[in-house]
């Protein structure tokens, strides 16, 4: 269990760090020009998806960097927490924009955080 929820982990740091990352550096415009699953930005001002960014690049380290480092692990299921309103977020928004099809994508990162949050917090928690 504890590989499994390692995996998951390191997966989803690796998404959610490329894609905040993303939208740190690249501007809107150039985001919406990206494509259906890109279009969601022309409802956010460009602070707003700078800081959604940021969230993601902050979740994704501490989903991992506590727990390699051995301080502070109980910041790996709260990074989790985190992301899974982030994610339950970006559902409502894919709702309201009638994206259905993104939203299922959305809903299973949700999953799998949801995953690493339960088995972080419980059977698998970083206690000593």
């Amino acid at each position: 269990m504890n590989i499994a929820l390692w995996i998951v982990a390191g997966l989803l740091a690796a998404a959610y760090l490329a894609g905040g990352m993303y939208k740190v550096v690249v501007p809107k415009t150039k985001i919406a020009a990206a494509g259906p699953s890109g279009q969601w930005v022309d409802d956010f001002s460009a602070g707003s998806v700078k800081a959604i960014g940021a969230l993601e690049v902050l979740g994704a380290v501490g989903l991992v960097l506590p727990a390699v480092r051995g301080t502070a692990p109980v910041l790996v299921p709260l990074a989790g927490v985190g992301l899974m309103i982030v994610m339950a977020g970006a559902a409502v928004v894919r709702v309201r924009r009638n994206e259905l099809k993104l939203v299922a994508v959305d809903l299973a990162y949700l999953v799998l955080i949801g995953f690493v949050v339960w088995g972080r917090f419980g059977p698998e928690a970083f206690t000593g």
